[in-house]
């Protein structure tokens, strides 16, 4: 498929214009900004899509969507939200990205928003409490930065003999920090080795993998982040260049070769952040709105994958994979 037919078919990578006769006609606009780009986009957004559907809103019929991508450049997202509020739209969404809230915060404190983040929301100062968020800003955490230990665990379930962990993690994040601090808490608490590398171009991805097969690894936790998602293809590369069995949050690493993730649901978070743009259209205020915690979870596992690095995976830890894929 051709790069243009393919980012239409997406539904907006060329920003449609909101003009005076669709705002006359009474079509609500909903501006969605992403801080990625449009290519490996379109699960995130069917499933906004979906939650806007569900409160009876259905692009090109009745709601018009203003898209706006950042291209892994979050000095563009605060030019980009404010270009949203000059289209006057009346909400404004995003996937899973805490700079993506924060721009949308400094760019506006009247149109609603709709964040969804893995970061506290409180302490990021986007909402003053979780069940009464006031102001402007209501949205989903996605509880990702808070299953560290956990994928950690996977990771000595799938090679119980694994010694030496590295962790990578995105030095520009405000998550990175205290991501890397539970998962060290978490390794000396099983008394693993861990060594936690930064990476904030992909460049430094390739570096870093360069490390890992120096230091034999035996194993690697990748930490949620949006520009690690937009690079899935080349973590899967470099994972089996280097033999290093990897394991991820979000299930589109596996889909694109990466051995297993376990991370929200994020199709489900999409869906209520497209639920809670669509309520607020209707006229409810986002300051009433609770924030939402995720509750979905899921485990994927590649056993291709899994086959090329020569790993066999434990019969319990296959049984309670969400999905396998062959």
């Amino acid at each position: 498929m051709k790069r243009r037919a393919f980012i239409t078919l997406l539904g907006g990578a060329a920003a449609w214009p909101v003009t005076v006769r669709a705002q006359q006609a009474g079509m609500p606009v909903v501006g969605y900004l992403h801080p990625a780009v449009p290519e490996g986009s379109a699960q995130t957004l069917a499933a906004f899509r979906k939650g806007l559907s569900e409160t009876g809103f259905v692009e090109g019929k009745n709601v018009r969507i203003e898209y706006r991508w950042g291209h892994n450049d979050n000095e563009r997202l605060r030019d980009l939200a404010a270009d949203l509020v000059r289209h006057r739209v009346g909400v404004i969404a995003m996937p899973s990205s805490a700079p993506a809230a924060l721009a949308a915060k400094t760019a506006t404190d009247t149109v609603p928003i709709v964040f969804s983040t893995g970061a506290d929301p409180v302490a990021l100062g986007l909402v003053a409490s979780l069940n009464r968020p006031g102001g402007n800003m209501t949205g989903v955490i996605t509880m990702n930065l808070e299953l560290g230990a956990k994928r950690l665990g996977l990771l000595q379930e799938l090679l119980p003999r694994a010694k030496q962990f590295v962790v990578l993690v995105n030095p520009t994040s405000r998550a990175a920090e205290p991501f890397s601090a539970d998962v060290k808490a978490a390794a000396a608490a099983i008394g693993r080795q861990i060594e936690v590398f930064p990476a904030s171009t992909n460049r430094d991805i390739d570096v870093a993998f360069t490390s890992f097969g120096q230091r034999q690894a035996d194993a690697l936790l990748v930490a949620p982040d949006v520009l690690f998602t937009s690079r899935r293809i080349q973590f899967a590369t470099l994972a089996a260049r280097y033999v290093v069995p990897a394991l991820y949050s979000d299930r589109r690493f596996v889909e694109a070769g990466g051995l297993m993730s376990y991370g929200t649901n994020l199709g489900d978070i999409s869906r209520q952040s497209g639920v809670y743009a669509g309520r607020i259209l209707k006229g409810e205020n986002p300051a009433d709105l609770p924030v939402i915690r995720a509750s979905t979870f899921e485990l994927v596992i590649n056993l291709q994958t899994a086959k090329v690095l020569g790993l066999e995976i434990p019969p319990m830890l296959l049984a309670r994979a969400d999905e396998v894929i062959e």
